[in-house]
């Protein structure tokens, strides 16, 4: 199961810079995960600083 970005993300980075496969781009407002290259290690979880980072 991927993880997803919810509301309250700050764009800081923090996800995008800890994702092993760099599933992580830039969106519109938040950052956002590609669930078809998301290998569920949490990393980006971990990394995020307002934790708005759950698997889906």
């Amino acid at each position: 199961m991927a993880y997803k970005i919810g509301e309250g993300c700050i764009m800081c980075g923090a996800c995008a810079s800890t994702c092993p496969v760099s599933a992580i781009a830039d969106g519109c407002h938040t950052y956002v995960i590609d669930p078809d290259m998301c290998i569920d290690c949490g990393a980006c979880a971990a990394g995020c600083p307002v934790d708005v980072i759950k698997e889906a």
